[in-house]
């Protein structure tokens, strides 16, 4: 620790080098500190995996209308439509001349291994050819393959879709839309008689011959690998809305929140995913840095703020009703770790009138191998409050070890302290979690991981120098 005379403004300065909302640890001593989980060495493998929706039942069933809604309802996602129709087997010239015996609801009418490669590649966000095939034609050659991108969902849609074991395997929720038999087939000659000009006896002698059974014998028993049965179709908007409501949920939670349920990432939407690109760009202004980092600062404070306590609370409104409410925790403080915590002050200020704030110093000398808390002042009663602990990236996590540990000192119970930051590595999550299972940490997005030199990456610099201005060369 730096000499009595030293000024807590040099300390400051002093602490104003590279950060890592860790310590700036010595190759020769990190691994004393911390076994560090290298990043993959590709972007790619680290991506998040999307989640995947399989969509089957009978035809006629409605499967279309379902997807439609699902997709108009994750309107803020990226959303692509796989079909299995498009991954038939083009027919030989034989099969062509006896196209009225040829099943087309058989399992082996599709090239499966052909929809697995590209299901594959989906899933591992590659970027994809998807087959165009051609009901006139019998072939999928005619037309250009239609190109399909990575998406935050994909939504496998086809009448067997349930059959193979390893095309159900990569879904994440499987539907089976369920609608009456003289309901499908009302619909399938409305279909084939009107939109396909096709005769109503030939239609009749198909359904009867390869339609029905296929159903009975594949499509039916492939019901029971379902999550969710679906009746009648795209008409049950309450069933959609609330597969709708899981597909977010399950959007918005990183893997990680499955293993520690103290973390919360909030729900990534396209406006906040653009402000993170935004902030992460390294050609960006102070100012519009500044600007959106405020934003996405103030997205996550509010989100922190709504998992604290709360009492039941009843008001008159101005109608001479009675209203059924909550009041909010009252006994709150804030404590931002110089220096880039205090870039999170104004966003609690503005949330909440009047709080509290201190502050904490964390520092450590290139000769020394141990953390240093080389400045503290919070409120006397801060044992008696909830903390709102505000550090804007979680690294390593050993500088927010060293201040939760210096709270609990202070009698702050583990559970009333929420970290909240807008970044976090992997790494820190770990340790942070696993030494206090029980605070809670609010992020607005979980990161790649940190590189050799334990900086987070793909990450957004040194956040503090970037936000106060002083990362001028």
């Amino acid at each position: 620790m730096d000499s009595p005379s030293k000024s807590v403004v040099d300390m400051i300065e002093a602490s104003s080098g590279v950060h890592f909302s860790g310590f700036h640890l010595d190759a020769q001593d990190s691994s004393k500190k911390l076994e560090v989980e290298q990043p993959t060495s590709s972007l790619k493998h680290a991506q998040k995996q999307p989640f995947v929706i399989g969509v089957a039942g009978g035809a006629a069933s409605g499967k279309t209308s379902v997807c439609d809604r699902i997709i108009d309802q994750l309107h803020d996602q990226r959303v692509v439509l796989v079909n299995q129709d498009s991954f038939y087997h083009n027919l030989t010239p034989y099969e062509l001349t006896r196209i009225h015996e040829y099943n087309f609801d058989h399992p082996d009418a599709f090239d499966t291994e052909q929809l697995l490669g590209a299901m594959e590649k989906l899933k591992h966000g590659q970027a994809v050819d998807i087959p165009k095939y051609d009901p006139k034609s019998y072939k999928s050659t005619v037309f250009p393959a239609r190109r399909v991108n990575p998406a935050d969902v994909i939504i496998l849609e086809g009448i067997l879709i349930f059959q193979d074991p390893f095309v159900r395997e990569l879904m994440n929720m499987k539907i089976f839309v369920d609608t009456d038999p003289d309901v499908r087939l009302a619909r399938r000659i409305r279909r084939d008689t009107v939109e396909k000009c096709r005769d109503l006896n030939m239609v009749l002698d198909q359904y009867s011959k390869y339609v029905k059974p296929a159903f009975d014998d594949f499509i039916l028993p492939s019901k029971k690998y379902a999550d969710i049965i679906l009746p009648r179709g795209g008409d049950n908007h309450v069933a959609i809305d609330l597969i709708v409501q899981h597909i977010r949920t399950k959007l918005g939670q990183h893997d990680l929140c499955k293993i520690y349920p103290n973390l919360y990432v909030i729900q990534s939407t396209f406006q906040i995913r653009g402000m993170h690109t935004l902030i992460r760009d390294a050609e960006i202004t102070k100012h519009d840095f500044v600007f959106y980092s405020d934003r996405l600062i103030r997205l996550v404070v509010e989100h922190g703020l709504g998992h604290l306590p709360f009492t039941e609370k009843q008001v008159i409104t101005p109608t001479g009703c009675v209203y059924s409410g909550v009041d909010f925790s009252k006994r709150l403080c804030g404590v931002s770790v110089i220096r880039s915590g205090e870039s999170m002050e104004n966003a609690l200020r503005a949330c909440c009138k009047g709080i509290k704030i201190g502050k904490i110093l964390i520092h450590r000398e290139g000769g020394d191998n141990g953390q240093q808390l080389i400045y503290e002042k919070l409120p006397k009663d801060i044992s008696d409050r909830q903390v709102l602990l505000l550090d804007p990236i979680l690294g390593t996590g050993n500088s927010a070890v060293e201040a939760i540990s210096l709270l609990i000192k202070k009698g702050v119970p583990e559970s009333n302290i929420i970290f909240l930051n807008l970044i976090s590595a992997p790494q820190g999550v770990h340790v942070v979690c696993e030494r206090f299972p029980r605070i809670k940490i609010v992020t607005s997005e979980i990161e790649i991981g940190l590189n050799k030199d334990f900086r987070v990456i793909p990450g957004m610099g040194e956040f503090g120098d970037r936000y106060f201005g002083t990362d001028d060369e």
